[in-house]
């Protein structure tokens, strides 16, 4: 079935826009017009209808489709639409009636028409968890196998809400820690702008009075000289080894070999190596723990954590406890052994296994990763701010240096 991106008028005059799948642009024109919205403009998104050949038949301008279908579809996105199918499917909505109505009330065009495709497989027989699985880039494994448990245990708005706030919880750490770096990362990028302009434009100005003069030049100023030299005419040089530097790290780090030891590396960083361990146990947690209490496998639950980890090195730890939980062996005992998890993480995970509360202590171990991660950000951005002020200043400091020595020692022989 054809799905329509289109504009109207509302019966009260306001402009309006939206997307609606139909047989045909007679029927859409005819449901619209049930709705109170007159027909202006519409264009067919091919893909979604399967459609060959009809956009020709369409009236009025095309709306740019590749801005319809590439625009990001962000975790809050995702969130806030699991929510509202939460809201709906509790409700006792039908699942079509549901994504019908979701499909409307939805402002992410891009979204907007997945859930329509969406809606189209599970009008025709497909459960929603295959529906949502032809959608990888939207929708996770993560995500697509907790809607498959909550379709067989017949418990779909609870796994809903529950992957709701799982989003959610995600979302709201991923921008903590966006939202905390971006401060330093604004400092270093005007640091290294006036660095550069100091280095390729007031510099050499400068310099220009010692070289006619026939200064013996101390040897702070002739670092200093060379170094702008280098900047000024080498530039080119730096930009090119530094992007050919950029696509070798890459390629080499999509080997399997590259990413283990590039992330066995960045958890043996001073500071940063701790801050990174704390967010993939978190990660470990949160996720193993909205699985098993969806209904997910143990098993299954695992090699879904491995795969979304995040962590090579974290990964293979958990593949191993995998395998040793398919030999009879409990959770708790393969990660002591690796070294790579906190002795909180398999101690509480040990409490939880013997109790028969493991979901909770997974909870309990994410919500204290979560906190550590918190505070471990505001204090490494309160220990950045310092060292990057004082790393300008001391920069600042030997360029005023480097120049006023010279200048002192000119106006010394000019007396």
């Amino acid at each position: 079935m054809p799905v329509y991106e289109y504009k109207g008028l509302t019966e009260a005059g306001k402009p309006t826009r939206g997307v609606r799948d139909a047989d045909s642009l007679k029927t859409l024109r005819a449901l619209l017009r049930k709705d109170g919205i007159f027909l202006t403009e519409v264009t067919a998104e091919k893909a979604a209808a399967g459609a060959e050949g009809n956009s020709g038949a369409l009236r009025g301008r095309e709306v740019n489709v590749q801005k319809l279908v590439g625009s990001r579809i962000g975790s809050s996105d995702i969130a806030v639409m699991t929510r509202q199918l939460a809201v709906l499917i509790g409700a006792g909505v039908t699942l079509v009636e549901g994504l019908t109505t979701l499909q409307d009330q939805l402002d992410h065009p891009r979204l907007k028409l997945i859930i329509s495709q969406v809606k189209n497989k599970v009008n025709e027989g497909s459960s929603l968890a295959d529906a949502m699985a032809a959608h990888p880039k939207v929708f996770s494994t993560l995500y697509v196998n907790m809607i498959r448990a909550g379709e067989h245990s017949g418990a779909l708005d609870v796994v809903l809400n529950r992957l709701a706030d799982f989003t959610e919880n995600q979302s709201r750490l991923k921008n903590k820690v966006v939202g905390t770096m971006i401060y330093p990362a604004l400092m270093v990028f005007v640091g290294f702008v006036i660095l550069c302009v100091l280095l390729t434009v007031v510099v050499p100005n400068v310099t220009k009075i010692f070289a006619t003069n026939n200064l013996t030049l101390p040897l702070v100023t002739r670092v200093l000289i060379g170094i702008s030299d280098f900047a000024k005419n080498y530039w080119w040089m730096f930009l090119s080894g530094a992007a050919l530097f950029v696509v070798i790290f890459r390629r080499w780090k999509r080997t399997e070999k590259g990413r283990h030891s590039w992330d066995a590396f960045t958890l043996k960083l001073p500071v940063f190596g701790k801050l990174l361990r704390k967010l993939a146990v978190s990660r470990f947690a949160r996720t193993l723990a909205t699985l098993l209490k969806s209904g997910v496998p143990l098993l299954g639950a695992m090699e879904i954590v491995q795969n979304i980890i995040g962590n090579a090195v974290i990964a293979d730890v958990v593949e191993k406890a995998r395998d040793s939980i398919r030999e009879g062996e409990s959770i708790a005992a393969p990660l002591r052994r690796s070294g790579e998890f906190p002795p909180l993480v398999y101690h509480m995970i040990a409490i939880g296994e013997r109790s028969g509360q493991l979901e909770d202590m997974l909870n309990n171990v994410a919500n204290a990763y979560d906190s550590e991660v918190e505070v471990s950000i505001s204090a490494l951005t309160s220990l950045l701010e310092p060292v990057m002020i004082v790393g300008m200043g001391g920069t600042v400091a030997f360029i005023v240096f480097a120049i006023l020595m010279p200048l002192l020692q000119l106006n010394t022989m000019m007396h």
